[in-house]
């Protein structure tokens, strides 16, 4: 017999957590593990927990979803790592995949999808529910429109590793302006560390051409 997929479950809605719990626990080829509230817990347990699949959530009080997928990504890449979030937008799906996420579902799905996303990313494929799909058809090329042609300026600078002082000296602007700038960026992006940056600018290809094709 197939060994059950661990899940672990991370929401600061208790009642969210335990319904998706109770009704995950239906499947035996599934085994939920443990049902967390923040962000925090799950960074803190997760080499103990070792989980295949983590339901996570965004917007959780401590160390919000994002910060937590990084930090779980950089010591078990392995992990398959599922938003589970009630916002459709595009700055929310973007970010999220941009953080390392294989998949994005919507709070308000069927319980059985939320089993075949597990199923999914465990064989190694993205997925996207229905509603977040459509998001991202409705604006191509998701959260770089909303990029001022300065941030985009600064956004293909700051991936190349620059300074803010490097990047002030080349666009001839002051250090305060750059960190004013790359803190709109990280703001509008949800990305909370230069290594984010970095990694979102090469998987959108910034990286590959130059300020003006950003």
């Amino acid at each position: 017999m197939t060994t059950p997929i661990r899940v672990v479950i991370v929401d600061d809605h208790p009642m969210v957590a335990e319904g998706i719990q109770a009704i995950l626990e239906t499947y035996d080829d599934l085994n939920v593990v443990a049902a967390l509230s923040n962000g925090q817990e799950i960074v803190d347990q997760v080499d103990t927990l070792a989980p295949d699949v983590i339901l996570l959530d965004l917007n959780m009080p401590n160390v919000n979803g994002l910060t937590a997928t990084e930090m779980i990504l950089e010591r078990r890449p392995d992990t398959r790592i599922l938003i589970l979030s009630m916002h459709d937008s595009t700055e929310y799906i973007n970010s999220a995949l941009s953080h390392g996420a294989r998949g994005y579902i919507l709070k308000d799905v069927p319980t059985d999808e939320i089993r075949a996303a597990i199923l999914t990313v465990m064989a190694g494929r993205q997925y996207l529910c229905t509603g977040a799909t459509s998001a991202l058809e409705t604006k191509p090329g998701g959260m770089r429109d909303q990029l001022t042609n300065r941030e985009q300026t600064i956004l293909l600078q700051l991936a190349q590793g620059r300074s803010n002082k490097e990047v002030a000296a080349a666009l001839n602007i002051s250090v305060r302006t750059v960190e004013t700038h790359r803190k709109n960026i990280k703001t509008k992006l949800g990305i909370s560390s230069t290594a984010g940056l970095t990694r979102y600018a090469m998987e959108h290809g910034v990286l590959q051409g130059t300020g003006s094709r950003i």
